[in-house]
């Protein structure tokens, strides 16, 4: 017996293990990216709470691609909402230069606050 097959009508390799011939299933060739911090969130919700969505996703060839452009898009729109939020709050480089540890106080504030809001639309969504 061959210890290799291959099966025209699905166009498969089998490899032959004992007495079974198993499928030689590979995931599809995906381009590495690099996945910041947001992407690194929704990856894990996404094994914790949506697992059809991730092995979808990783089957397919696309998680990496998808986690990377989630990232951008949450990076984005965190410093976007920051600087939003800090000329709301008057948080300037006067007052920077003013009171240092108000403005720190202010800014931590304002990044926690845009955090939440940049969590709840990309990474629990």
């Amino acid at each position: 017996m061959e210890n290799r097959i291959y099966d025209e009508n699905n166009g498969l390799w089998y490899a032959r293990q004992d007495d079974y011939y198993l499928p030689e299933l590979a995931l599809p060739p995906e381009e590495e990216k690099l996945i910041g911090i947001w992407g690194q969130r929704h990856l894990r919700y996404l094994k914790e709470h949506k697992q059809f969505v991730y092995l979808n996703l990783l089957t397919s060839g696309r998680l990496n691609e998808y986690l990377a452009s989630i990232d951008e898009q949450a990076e984005d729109m965190f410093f976007r909402l920051v600087k939003e939020y800090a000329g709301k709050h008057g948080v300037t480089e006067q007052l920077k230069a003013e009171n240092q540890l108000l403005w720190v106080q202010k800014m931590n504030n304002i990044r926690v606050c845009v955090r939440e809001v940049v969590e709840s639309e990309f990474i629990y969504s």
